[in-house]
């Protein structure tokens, strides 16, 4: 099964980059009208590219370009939230958290890694087939993924995008970053592909939590209509007795929506 490509979308200039094109002007104009301030000159230009590199290190972070960390305000004011699920495909976790998410009818959006899907193609056509969203999550997952200069990052996702539309039937429309790690060249790639990039409002930390009362509570703490959570199905922490933790946090976080008022959507139906 093939699809065609998504349509691309205008890319947004980002304004912390904006704000570097002006710095390096005047830094060029400075060394032009006083060469001896060359010091000047380089630290400030040093100093632009270090406050680049730290934005690229906070996943929530939109001023390297747009970055969905709620839904829309439509969205929320239907009651709706997003359950993003990461890393998968994982033979083990994977089927059981279809089932615990059929048993009280929620939807969800998984962020797949390709090299995995291409492992394990038949989940990821359960996935869709019962109505989830599969979205992109790069080809490889490597975490020095900010360290990638353009036409590896194009790579990475061009590789996960053909992959996961010809397993699943649909082309992604949301891209995350591994670790929500990035740099300034991702967004033009994106918009060729017509991809979002989604980050979260809350994360519980369980690729790394083994405590599911502690994932779960930083999962709710707060949770309203319009937010964005991430669990792993994929590298997920397990729990003293050997469970992995998505398996022991999303009964409860399930339960918590659903005593909220809220009811869950993959992430393409707030785009509409």
């Amino acid at each position: 099964m093939s699809c065609a490509p998504l349509p691309p979308r205008r890319a947004r200039r980002p304004p912390l980059l904006l704000a570097s094109y002006g710095v390096h002007a005047a830094m060029l104009s400075l060394l032009l009208w006083r060469p001896a301030l060359w010091a000047w000159a380089l630290a400030a230009v040093v100093l632009d590219h270090a406050a680049i590199a730290a934005a690229g290190l906070l996943p929530r972070c939109r001023l390297l370009g747009p970055n969905w960390r709620r839904l829309p305000e439509a969205a929320a004011g239907a009651g709706q939230i997003a359950l993003t699920i990461d890393d998968g495909p994982d033979p083990e976790v994977t089927p059981e958290v279809l089932t615990l998410l059929e048993r009280h009818g929620a939807r969800a959006s998984f962020f797949l890694i390709g090299s995995r899907a291409r492992r394990h193609p038949e989940l990821v056509a359960e996935i869709a087939r019962r109505g989830h969203s599969v979205e992109n999550h790069s080809d490889t997952h490597r975490h020095h993924f900010p360290l990638f200069g353009p036409r590896r990052i194009e790579l990475e996702i061009r590789r996960a995008q053909d992959t996961l539309a010809e397993l699943s039937g649909r082309r992604p429309r949301f891209f995350r970053a591994p670790a929500g790690l990035r740099n300034p060249f991702l967004e033009p790639v994106l918009a060729r592909h017509g991809l979002w990039l989604a980050s979260w409002t809350r994360r519980g930390y369980d690729t790394r939590n083994g405590d599911a009362e502690d994932v779960a509570a930083r999962l709710l703490d707060g949770l309203a209509a319009g937010d964005i959570l991430l669990l792993h199905d994929g590298h997920a922490a397990r729990t003293g007795s050997g469970q992995p933790i998505i398996l022991a946090v999303l009964p409860q976080v399930l339960a918590a929506i659903e005593a909220a008022g809220l009811h869950c959507i993959a992430l393409p139906e707030a785009l509409a």
